[in-house]
């Protein structure tokens, strides 16, 4: 019995399995009450007295040398099966959606793209200001409706800390802390107090761009501008500038482009008149350029901004501005081609 005994031990600690399947037959091979030990326990009565306690020793570390070899084939399955679960079981069976960009930075970035071709580059500031960075340095005087409570708000009661109304406030601080030439645009989000609606908001996003150097004219205006729009809404879009009045600019005009839904032909979109409005512009006046340090009598320049949400509505056809803010799926959801 003891040769039988060592044989089976030697057996024991060369076993392999490939699969579960495999190392049950092998628990029901050796460990059963069927199997090659149980059977070895059951001859353990026909052992001589005088061996028993040799045989018994030896039967016990058979078995436990079994048992042990058993559950540490047993533990590198479970431990294989832990490394190739890739997947989360507290999952739904529902697929993950995945995002998109909100329509308001697709429109943002196709603009910054435009006019990143032809020269222009990005600045960035603050969106709580001082009153001389929006208002002062822009030409506007103490008693301009733009400072009164009903557009503007104010930090703290404080009138010298307002939410910036526009992002020209990037502009005098880029010009009075950088030389001509100057080539940027300032895309930000801006702040004013007025009730919302349908076609109104509290706050919205602006691109804004400035352009000084020497002998800067109204044609090189026109031609940017130009030149945008026709990247923007299509080859065939027309532009027309009309006269209008801005504190810090002057000779200054208001931009219309041919209604990209009719081809200027008149619709309901466009109030049948073929254009719409899309954006304000005009040199830079010359006091605004003194107010920042810049020479007026070496230096010219234009500038001329744009609602992001005005934009998007005539790219896209949204009726409703509150839904840019209101993080509707369904509504987002219609963007996920447009990336």
């Amino acid at each position: 019995m003891k040769n039988r005994i060592k044989e089976l031990l030697d057996d024991v600690n060369q076993l392999a399995a490939s699969n579960q399947e495999d190392l049950e037959a092998l628990r029901i091979k050796y460990l059963s009450k069927k199997g090659l030990i149980s059977e070895l326990f059951t001859d353990f009565k026909n052992v001589a007295n005088e061996e028993k306690r040799e045989v018994g020793q030896l039967l016990n570390e058979l078995k436990n040398a079994a048992q042990s070899k058993i559950n540490d084939l047993k533990d590198s399955f479970n431990q294989s099966d832990k490394n190739e679960q890739h997947s989360d079981l507290t999952r739904t069976a529902d697929p993950v959606l995945l995002g998109s960009r909100h329509p308001l930075s697709l429109v943002k970035h196709q603009i910054i793209d435009i006019f990143s071709r032809i020269g222009f580059t990005i600045a960035e500031g603050p969106e709580i200001e001082d009153d001389w960075h929006v208002f002062g340095a822009l030409n506007f005087p103490p008693e301009h409706p733009a400072r009164d409570m009903q557009d503007t708000f104010f930090i703290e009661q404080n009138p010298d800390i307002v939410l910036r109304t526009h992002t020209s406030s990037v502009q005098t601080r880029v010009m009075t802390t950088q030389k001509p030439p100057i080539r940027m645009i300032f895309p930000g989000r801006v702040y004013r107090n007025e009730a919302i609606s349908y076609r109104a908001h509290c706050f919205f996003h602006q691109v804004e761009g400035l352009y000084i150097d020497k002998d800067v004219s109204f044609a090189d205006l026109k031609q940017a501008l130009m030149y945008f729009a026709k990247e923007m809404f299509g080859e065939h879009t027309q532009i027309r500038l009309r006269p209008s009045y801005f504190p810090f600019t002057e000779p200054s005009a208001e931009m219309d482009i041919s209604c990209n839904i009719c081809g200027g032909e008149g619709c309901p979109f466009c109030k049948y008149t073929g254009w719409v409005e899309i954006l304000g512009c005009g040199m830079v006046d010359p006091a605004v350029l003194e107010n920042c340090g810049i020479d007026s009598k070496i230096y010219s320049g234009y500038a001329f901004g744009m609602g992001v949400e005005r934009i998007t509505n005539l790219k896209y056809q949204v009726k409703d501005l509150r839904m840019f803010s209101e993080n509707d799926i369904r509504f987002l959801k219609q963007f996920e081609s447009a990336h």
